[in-house]
């Protein structure tokens, strides 16, 4: 196994983990796991259009992330 590998494997790890709690922080149209946590509080006082779209961003940045390591690790493993 080289670093390389081990790099890839570690991040694909992190991102992994990452994006569980990304994907359940989003507003649903039933609310779901952000009204938990105080999503309802701050849809009404008219500040979660920001910070919707940065959780956006941050989940589509992440996601591309994991996406590239799993195709740069399918590629590695093609190599060697």
């Amino acid at each position: 196994m080289t670093a390389l590998t081990i790099a890839l494997q570690v991040i694909l790890v992190v991102t992994s983990l990452l994006l569980v709690p990304l994907v359940l922080l989003h507003k649903g149209k039933g609310g779901g796991l952000s009204d938990m946590f105080g999503g309802g509080i701050t849809s009404s006082a008219g500040s979660s259009g920001v910070a919707e779209r940065n959780l956006n961003r941050i989940t589509v940045g992440v996601a591309l992330v994991w996406a590239v390591v799993i195709i740069l690790l399918g590629l590695v493993e093609r190599v060697s």
